[in-house]
């Protein structure tokens, strides 16, 4: 029997998205998301680079969303009786 998929970001119990990791990977792609954004802070300060600075921060994001979607359960609106 096939087992089911294991994800790395499961669904939030409320709302619409991911909750926090189950697994090492789901934390490893937090922590490396959290040290590109300061890298990416220090580089670009956002007072005097605010074009660049933000272009790096939408960048840093849409990557994390598109690891969540590929690696999450896919989401959906719940309402806590799941």
């Amino acid at each position: 029997m096939p087992s089911s998929p294991r994800y790395w970001f499961p669904a939030k119990r409320y709302g619409w998205g991911w909750g926090l990791p189950t697994c090492w990977q789901g934390w490893l792609v937090y922590a490396v998301y959290a040290l590109l954004v300061g890298m990416a802070v220090a580089c670009f300060p956002p007072h005097t680079r605010p074009g660049a600075f933000i272009g790096s921060q939408l960048t840093l994001c849409a990557l994390l969303l598109a690891i969540c979607w590929r690696k999450g359960e896919p989401p959906r609106w719940r309402w806590g009786d799941d």
